[in-house]
């Protein structure tokens, strides 16, 4: 990243034409792997989890999209330690819950000001790198790194990578595994930045989507632009290695529908409370029907329009189907 901008714009385009991605992914890519890199070299290591689909992409090498945003836990027997005892992480009842709930948004603001963002700040002056951060968010809980872009895609790939941080859970299982830029390799005596992130477990973030999509049939509404990359990576999971073990993860799943029970419940269409624990007992639904699929496949258009996907992307009616099957094989592993 030391590199002039006219020497950056060179190596991109090498790179481009070598792996026919788009030059504003694989510049995005290097921010993404940078940010990475500065946090889990920092302190703060330890007691954070990078999560999500940017994990399934850099970490796992299970789906065929670019993942431009990180995702990330602050272990929350770190966070409210005065409150959890510093070993249980679940709320014992419902009053418990919201009492935790209030300090973990309080305090993770708090947090990410004095330390993640301090971190990030150090980074970026020790390079000597012209990029900004700013906290956003209406809980205050991201932080965006703005880069001067080199080059630009439609417009739904912007030139600022989100790090969106949660304090509600530790994290656990996780471990580490070393990630690389796309770009890594390709060019002979160019250094692109690596990380060592702590990497939620395929299976836990398997749960973690399946629970996000189910939600979303049961209320028929997005929630932003991109969500459907939820269902393009439950498919990806789908057709893993990884897949067997993760439906066959009865305690993982019922531990994700207790936190999500107690730390993020929603109601349905006509009101009612969405029940987690039958989800994944036997009960999830990932596949929306009539407007909300309409959305979903909008969404969707639009990320195939910016070249996020990377290889040959499944169209719309065939990702439905193969999400279909992903949930079927779930409920049928919840019986047996």
């Amino acid at each position: 990243m030391s590199l002039n901008r006219d020497d950056q714009r060179e190596v991109l385009e090498q790179v481009r034409a070598k792996i026919d991605r788009p030059t504003h992914l694989l510049e995005k890519d290097v921010w993404v792997v940078w940010a990475l890199g500065a946090l889990f070299e920092s302190p703060l290591a330890s007691d954070l989890t990078f999560k999500g689909g940017t994990s399934l992409s850099k970490a796992y090498k299970i789906i065929e999209r670019f993942s431009e945003d990180i995702d990330l836990t602050y272990d929350i027997r770190k966070l409210i330690a005065d409150l959890t005892g510093a070993e249980d992480f679940l709320p014992a009842n419902r009053s418990q819950a919201s009492k935790w709930a209030k300090a973990v948004r309080e305090r993770l603001p708090q947090w990410i000001a004095a330390n993640a963002q301090p971190v990030l700040e150090a980074a970026l002056a020790r390079e000597q790198l012209d990029a900004k951060l700013e906290v956003s968010g209406v809980e205050r809980d991201k932080l965006l790194l703005h880069y001067p872009a080199i080059k630009h895609g439609t417009g739904y790939v912007s030139p600022v990578v989100t790090l969106e941080f949660g304090g509600r859970a530790t994290g656990e299982p996780h471990h580490v595994i070393p990630v690389a830029c796309d770009m890594d390799g390709h060019i002979d005596g160019v250094v692109f930045p690596v990380a060592s992130p702590l990497v939620m477990s395929v299976t836990r973030t398997f749960w973690e989507k399946a629970t996000a999509t189910h939600v979303y049939c049961a209320q028929g509404r997005l929630r932003g632009e991109r969500y459907v990359r939820h269902w393009h990576d439950l498919a990806a999971i789908g057709r893993s290695a990884y897949f067997d073990a993760a439906i066959g993860d009865r305690a993982l799943a019922r531990t994700v529908a207790e936190q999500k029970s107690y730390f993020f419940s929603e109601k349905d269409a006509s009101g009612g409370v969405i029940d987690y624990y039958q989800a994944v007992a036997g009960r999830l639904q990932i596949v929306p029907d009539g407007a909300a699929r309409d959305a979903l496949a909008a969404d969707y258009a639009n990320i195939l329009a910016d070249e996020v996907m990377v290889g040959s992307a499944l169209p719309f009616d065939q990702l439905m189907l193969a999400c279909a099957e992903v949930a079927t094989r779930a409920n049928r592993s919840a019986g047996e």
